[in-house]
């Protein structure tokens, strides 16, 4: 660490694992709340936040039995809107929020069955949604294949560049006076006897102790090792590929995020193409394989053909921080002083604003959002009981 990093390691009212959309997001919003942020970041490599699609899609996501997370996610979409026009006030730079709309269609019979049980329990869910034939999809977006068989829009979907809102992020917590700092948070410092009992009073950070009232844990993929014995965090990396493609100013593909059973395509308005993701239960391997990115342009190609002429600009994989029943951990531990945000999964964008709420309203000792006590860490506990 950088003799100049090292003098701004002191301590701090709240103390931030992570510098991820996640970490950043809540650090601002304990910072706005006046208290005295610290941030301690690891670096980008296994970053969700630099190779996520930035998709903010709470009706693509929603499924059976996910009441907690789909509450949460509709939640955050809200919040969304006010979220970026306050983080371009904070940090004098663009965040680029686009309320393009998506459109989910089917390539084969058998997929539009199954599309079309979504579509019915967007119904039943008062979600915003409408069944579309084959012909309406092209109609909407001529340049889909003729193998789509039918589909459904969601119009109040939007996308952002999770790079660009980090930019943001970053600048706006230099402002707010937030420090952040390179560095590895080696354990939890804890009073008592160091079994999950007793209180925080810091971290480990490289070769150093830095005290601080309150830690907040959003290392992302790592959030489980950095949990101090005791605080179960069944947190894993799933990893995820992307490619990312460049069209021409008047050719771009399509105007809404396309996706379909297997991918998704996110056109940004500068002529960026997302395509993503695919899903492996791989550890840390963040390697870029051939077979995964000619999955994801096979699929691609398969429902949008003009995918094929665009310009390849990159391939990425990324670690999503993952629990057991795929929602995050947001909230207090039996520790006191030490908080969770994690396990976000593949809605780490789409819910920095709600997570960030929940952070801000526990360390004001304010209520939570309504879905919040549900997503939080005592539900991995024996019997879901409170520690």
């Amino acid at each position: 660490m950088a003799g100049e990093e090292q003098d701004r390691l002191r301590g701090a009212d709240l103390l931030v694992v992570g510098a991820g959309l996640i970490g950043l997001s809540c650090a601002l919003e304990a910072s706005g709340g006046g208290l005295d942020v610290l941030v301690v970041d690891a670096g980008e490599a296994e970053r969700a936040s630099e190779v996520a699609a930035g998709m903010i899609a709470p009706v693509g996501e929603a499924s059976w039995g996910e009441d907690a997370l789909r509450a949460a996610t509709l939640d955050s979409a809200a919040r969304w809107p006010g979220f970026a026009e306050r983080l371009e006030a904070e940090s004098g730079r663009p965040v680029g929020y686009r309320r393009c709309g998506a459109l989910h269609v089917a390539l084969d019979r058998d997929e539009a069955a199954e599309l079309h049980r979504v579509q019915e329990l967007h119904d039943e869910l008062g979600l915003e949604s409408e069944w579309l034939t084959a012909g309406a999809c092209r109609r909407l977006e001529p340049g889909l294949s003729t193998d789509v068989a039918a589909g459904f829009t969601a119009p109040g979907e939007a996308e952002v560049d999770p790079r660009v809102v980090l930019a943001a992020l970053r600048a706006a917590c230099t402002r707010a006076g937030i420090a952040i700092v390179s560095g590895t948070v080696a354990g939890i410092l804890l009073d008592g006897d160091g079994d999950g009992d007793g209180a925080v009073r810091g971290a480990a950070v490289d070769d150093r102790e830095v005290e601080a009232a309150r830690v907040l844990l959003a290392a992302g993929a790592r959030i489980g090792a950095a949990a101090p014995a005791g605080v179960e965090l069944p947190v894993r990396p799933m990893k995820g590929e992307i490619v990312r493609l460049r069209s021409r100013p008047g050719e771009e593909p399509c105007e809404r995020i396309i996706a379909s059973e297997r991918v998704y395509i996110v056109p940004r308005a500068n002529g960026e193409v997302v395509v993503g993701a695919t899903v492996e239960d791989r550890g840390f391997d963040l390697r870029v394989t051939a077979g995964g990115v000619h999955e994801l342009l096979r699929e691609a190609y398969r429902a949008l053909p003009e995918i094929a002429e665009l310009e390849l600009a990159g391939c990425v994989a990324g670690l999503r921080p993952t629990t057991p029943d795929n929602a995050p951990v947001i909230g207090r531990t039996g520790v006191e002083g030490l908080l969770i945000a994690g396990g976000h999964h593949r809605n780490g964008v789409l819910l920095a604003p709600f997570t960030a709420a929940v952070i801000g309203a526990l360390l004001r000792g304010e209520p939570l959002p309504g879905p919040a006590p549900a997503l939080g860490p005592d539900r991995f506990t024996p019997n879901g009981a409170r520690p």
